[in-house]
């Protein structure tokens, strides 16, 4: 049986199509996907996040525990609701998950990982805080739900509905957090716009699910949210990366701290397999569609792509893929698609985002 969101019999209600989700009845669009897309360039958008998962890290080895257990240093974290973006890995050098974690205070961490993941996860964070023995505890916060709001008009639109956030939330620079009342609101997102993402107590989410949608908030589903991150370079738990791929081969070097004497699980893999794959963009010269999985011909063997879409905003196709050491941006490829091989360019990984394209 699949799973639920607080938010699902809102989303019937709104005309939504559901779908499968990783074992998550989840809205796909409420009618045009390209509608929604560009809500979110041009307007603002909101999303069901409540599947993904906030965990709380408490304790006077909270820091300790989180810079053994991630590949991004969270020594970086200095100012309060600062996040960092990072990944966790296995020793093998592979991902568990990325995720983000904001520093409330010295004893407080709070964590955001991803759905599929979420029991996986917090089994893991539970057996290396056996193993190390750290003064900590890891909670999962079942109790909160998340709704994204995204686009350049996203805060207005928030501020509208929940003005007495406004004043712990305008001051807020991007990757930084604060707690309004109930509220916690992060100035994070997953679709290359401004915005914020808001975690409330589950009980609260209908109420303001509706009334983010009477102010004029367009809702969204996954369709768009994969258009929208994939023309920002961002990348997808289970299809960029996961358990067997290095962050090194995903794009994901800039989120791994390799300076200093810091330990932290796969880092001694990390350094001695190296990067072994460019991970880049590609744009489609012929007319087709880039998927997922289709093979990727370049001088220097053959690669692979790992998400690929038809873009909005571009009206292009585009991909991000996995590619053979060697091969850099303007460099001319072959997609195999259907048994033809498709001219295609390698771009940097970063197609579109502030409402703007950037190819």
């Amino acid at each position: 049986m699949l799973k639920t969101t607080v938010l699902n019999a809102a989303h019937r209600a709104m005309g939504a199509r559901m779908v499968d989700f990783g074992g998550w009845d989840m809205p796909v669009n409420y009618g045009s996907q390209i509608d929604e897309h560009h809500a979110v360039r041009r307007d603002c958008g909101m999303f069901d996040v409540c599947h993904m998962c906030p965990v709380d890290v408490r304790g006077s080895g909270a820091r300790a525990f989180l810079s053994r257990l991630l590949a991004n240093d969270v020594d970086k974290l200095q100012q309060t609701g600062k996040a960092l973006y990072s990944c966790m890995l296995n020793p093998e050098g592979g991902v568990i998950d990325d995720l983000i974690v904001y520093y409330l205070d010295e004893n407080f961490f709070r964590i955001v990982v991803n759905a599929g993941t979420a029991d996986k996860d917090i089994a893991w964070m539970h057996l290396r805080l056996a193993e190390w023995g750290y003064s900590a505890e890891v909670n999962p916060r079942r109790d909160l739900a998340m709704i994204a709001v995204q686009g350049p008009n996203a805060r207005a639109k928030v501020w509208e509905v929940l003005p007495d956030t406004r004043a712990a939330s305008e001051g807020l620079k991007p990757f930084f957090a604060a707690g309004c009342g109930e509220f916690f609101v992060a100035r994070t997102g997953y679709t290359g716009e401004d915005g914020f993402e808001i975690m409330l107590p589950s009980v609260k989410a209908v109420e303001i699910w509706q009334a983010l949608a009477k102010a004029g908030v367009a809702p969204c589903g996954l369709g768009a949210r994969d258009t929208l991150r994939l023309e920002a370079g961002m990348n997808l738990y289970g299809q960029d990366m996961d358990e067997n791929v290095s962050p090194l081969d995903a794009g994901l070097a800039w989120t791994v701290a390799l300076t200093g004497e810091r330990h932290f699980v796969g880092r001694q893999t990390l350094e001695s397999q190296g990067q072994q794959h460019e991970f880049l963009g590609l744009i489609l010269l012929d007319k087709g569609v880039l998927r997922s999985h289709q093979k990727v011909h370049c001088t220097q063997g053959i690669g692979e792509i790992t998400s690929g879409t038809f873009s909005p905003t571009l009206q292009q196709s585009i991909a991000l893929a996995r590619l053979p050491r060697g091969v850099a941006v303007g460099d001319a490829v072959e997609v195999e698609i259907r048994d033809k091989r498709l001219k295609a360019k390698v771009v940097k990984p970063v197609f579109a985002r502030n409402g703007k394209a950037m190819i």
